[in-house]
């Protein structure tokens, strides 16, 4: 008969015994005994069609015909049909990090073409294979200004995605790095200054008033800008610029994977975490592809790596390539401007019937100020409306993309109270 385990218990006994243990409990022993558990509550095993009828079954419990006006770092927006058909092809999704680069030439192909088009959008001059998150890449922003300057002071705008300031926190803990939101005196001790626009609450900022206040050549300015934005909005004057992937061909997906951009002026670049393509010419005189860049610790040794965990999400950015291929600079200007002009709509409607914004001046989001949020979110989303995210008793972050329709808009406002 075929044993079918991966090992025999006699295996499993001698491994335990190697160790000084009699029993796989003892390697647990450690754990405290309420938190231990005795069996999963799991039904019996199905077929696969049986399987499927009940994946069935649950899905059509999903709520998917709600109108949505929820952002905060995650929106939805349209997605060509091809983004995902051509992501999901084989050569792209069996493929991670290519450790013999060069033989991945679709692969490094794609982070070329990818990083060209980042730096079309942010005007910036060098972009890496895209990062983690947005929140881990203001985190490595910010190490990278450290490097830079030799200095552990950073200042970062209040109105950051709160989400972001929770990674930037923990990641300046571990280095020593202090970091304070008071920009009113930005002193010549200060590495980097970290400025989100449009902010989380949706306003768009003066980079240069701020720029103004940075008075030593040796402070730089970290821009964390909404990619979709940079394609009606000019593009701030910064040291390094980064933002989210997702609303660039990459769907909500219950909360990931997203990705983010990575962009930097040319003479930060052997400072940027992660890793750069690079296009030039083989022996033959062909086009051919490289890693010109790998400064990440699997590539390099760990003390030398600028960078000991960020990585690319190489099928997201491949999905914004896509995405931003099939868009071209027309498509997503228009969705730009389609998205600014629902929030506006919705804006001037809501306010029309009594309802104040906390700001005028925004892209596509806008804090609403209400008498009370939870009844005010409640009433909408028995309407099948889900109306935004609540930020306190009395404002509510609203967010309008290309897809919110005309009827959407008008509903939002009827059902507003």
């Amino acid at each position: 008969m075929i044993n079918f385990e991966a090992h025999t218990n006699k295996e499993r006994l001698d491994m335990l015994n190697s160790i000084g243990l009699q029993s796989c409990d003892d390697l647990y022993r450690s754990l405290p005994v309420d938190i231990k558990i005795d069996g999963l509550n799991l039904g019996k095993g199905l077929s696969e069609l049986d399987v499927t009828k009940e994946i069935k079954k649950l899905a059509a419990a999903n709520k998917t015909d709600y109108a949505c006006f929820l952002g905060g770092g995650a929106s939805k927006h349209f997605i060509p049909a091809c983004v995902s058909q051509i992501a999901s092809r084989f050569e792209f999704n069996t493929a991670y990090t290519p450790y013999q680069a060069e033989i991945s030439q679709g692969t490094l192909q794609s982070i070329y073409e990818y990083q060209s088009m980042i730096c079309n959008l942010t005007n910036m001059e060098v972009s890496n294979a895209s990062m983690y998150d947005t929140a881990t890449a203001c985190a490595e922003a910010i190490l990278m200004a450290v490097r830079i300057t030799g200095r552990k002071k950073v200042l970062v705008c209040k109105r950051l995605n709160p989400q972001y300031r929770q990674v930037v926190n923990t990641y300046a803990q571990a280095a020593d790095i202090e970091v304070s939101d008071d920009l009113s005196v930005i002193g010549n001790d200060i590495a980097c200054v970290l400025l989100q626009t449009p902010d989380y609450f949706g306003a768009i900022h003066n980079v240069e008033q701020l720029k103004e206040k940075i008075t030593d050549s040796k402070t730089m300015l970290i821009c964390c800008c909404d990619l979709i934005s940079l394609a009606i909005l000019e593009p701030p004057q910064c040291d390094i610029m980064v933002g989210n992937l997702q609303p660039a061909g990459n769907s909500l997906s219950f909360g990931g994977p997203y990705g983010a951009y990575f962009a930097c002026l040319d003479k930060y670049k052997r400072q940027m975490p992660g890793r750069v393509v690079g296009r030039t010419v083989d022996s033959d005189g062909n086009q051919a592809f490289c890693l010109t860049l790998q400064t990440r610790e699997q590539h390099i040794r760990r003390e030398k790596a600028t960078s000991n965990i960020c990585s690319n999400q190489a099928l997201v950015a491949l999905q914004t390539t896509v995405y931003l291929t099939v868009m071209g600079i027309k498509g997503l200007r228009d969705a730009a401007l389609l998205s600014s002009k629902n929030a506006h709509t919705l804006a001037e409607k809501l306010m029309d019937k009594g309802f104040e914004l906390q700001s005028k001046n925004f892209f596509n989001e806008f804090v609403l100020k209400v008498n009370n949020a939870d009844e005010f979110l409640a009433n909408l989303k028995e309407n099948k409306i889900l109306g935004g995210i609540k930020l306190d008793n009395n404002r509510v972050l609203v967010c309008t993309t290309e897809m919110n329709t005309d009827t959407e808009i008008d509903n939002y406002v009827y059902f507003a109270i």
